[in-house]
């Protein structure tokens, strides 16, 4: 005989989580002004951890199995958005079960950027399974005194 993890609340789990997205995909096609359309094109969404330096702004996204190569970032009218895929693993059974807990499949992100970002100056790098798009911030005008001539 062989001992399975039983988790109760999985399966509850789930159910919540398909309800949550009916009823943000129900917001978006209703006119919502918030950004629902990641819940509506992701198979999965990626932790993103967003960071504002004296100098910079720094998202870091986790994408763990996701080749940089295969990771597109635009920005367009001041939205930044990352997407890409993750590609399934050829999983076997054994012994008549199998658990897959890594999501595979097309994510989707975008986010609105703030003024003083510098959106011709975007860089992103992708190592270990994390993202880095660096945001660099606008320089600021010097204020600068006039001479008043007589």
């Amino acid at each position: 005989m062989a001992l399975v993890n039983y988790e109760p609340w999985s399966l509850l789990d789930r159910f919540q989580q398909q309800l949550n997205q009916l009823n943000y995909a129900d917001k978006a096609v209703a006119g919502n002004d918030n950004d629902y359309s990641n819940i509506i094109t992701s198979h999965w969404r990626p932790a993103v951890d967003i960071k504002e330096e004296a100098d910079r702004f720094l998202i870091t996204a986790d994408l763990p199995g996701v080749d940089p190569k295969d990771i597109e970032i635009t920005m367009d009218n001041g939205v930044l958005t990352i997407k890409g895929e993750r590609q399934s693993e050829a999983r076997e059974e054994k012994d008549g079960y199998k658990r897959v807990e890594r999501v595979s499949g097309a994510f989707y992100r975008r986010f609105s950027l703030p003024d003083s970002a510098d959106a011709e100056r975007i860089e992103a790098e992708g190592k270990n399974g994390v993202l880095q798009v660096t945001l660099p911030k606008l320089e600021k005008v010097q204020p600068r005194k006039i001479e008043v001539k007589s």
